[in-house]
């Protein structure tokens, strides 16, 4: 028996359906798998080393065919990401919960302070908040420069000091060469203390710390994601 004509286009159009549905579900399989998938990663400071750094080349090694979107930005902005479900995670250094959405602890770094290599204070292998209660100090006006410009008020308030904090239209890397010919100090934290910049000189500060929590959105159901949390709560154990 042969088909007709009407009813050959039928077929072809039938095959071509199933074959769609079959790419489908197995695309569908691969990404509840987490062979493959998207995770969108909000970053508040450097994961040049440490935790962060360790963290996401474990990933790429278990999952390599899941494409991670990094986003920098300021706390504010990425956390009303993550309730929009427009980002999926982000790792703030803040110890404040956030409404809507999930925190969990996962590490910790110390604070450091950039000087010239031309300042007197390098000599010292720790510095104290009063070392720095005459000094200049300079942040950028992007991420996380008015976090930091915060931070150094609140410090300093406690010695009964207000710092002078002025602000730079320039990224991380143009930020530290400014401290490099002398135009202020700054901080960073121990992940970018790790990269070496010509002309700076990197020294914590005597029991300083920095704690850093993933915040997400509990509605967020991304297998991804899911992996990459449950990765690292395991690595900061």
């Amino acid at each position: 028996m042969s088909l007709t004509l009407s009813g050959q286009r039928f077929l072809r159009r039938a095959r071509k359906a199933l074959q769609q549905i079959d790419e489908g579900a197995r695309d569908f399989g691969a990404i509840g798998r987490v062979e493959r998938g998207k995770v969108k990663v909000g970053i508040f400071s450097s994961f040049a080393s440490g935790f962060l750094a360790d963290l996401f080349r474990a990933y790429d090694q278990k999952h390599a065919k899941v494409r991670i979107d990094f986003i920098d930005g300021a706390p504010a902005e990425h956390v009303a990401a993550i309730r929009q479900l427009r980002l999926d995670v982000a790792f703030l250094s803040s110890s404040r919960t956030w409404p809507d959405c999930e925190t969990t602890y996962l590490w910790s770094e110390r604070v450091f302070v950039v000087l010239p290599n031309t300042h007197r204070m390098i000599e010292k292998e720790a510095l104290e908040w009063s070392d720095l209660a005459n000094e200049a100090f300079i942040v950028s006006d992007a991420a996380p420069g008015s976090e930091v410009h915060a931070y150094l008020v609140q410090r300093f308030a406690a010695l009964g000091y207000h710092p002078q904090v002025q602000p730079q239209y320039v990224g991380r890397d143009n930020l530290l060469a400014a401290v490099a010919v002398g135009r202020g100090l700054t901080l960073t934290t121990e992940a970018t203390a790790a990269m070496r910049m010509p002309g700076v000189t990197y020294r914590p500060i005597a029991n300083e710390r920095l704690t850093f929590r993933a915040v997400w959105s509990p509605r967020n159901d991304n297998p991804a994601l899911r992996r990459l949390l449950s990765l690292a709560r395991t690595m900061s154990r």
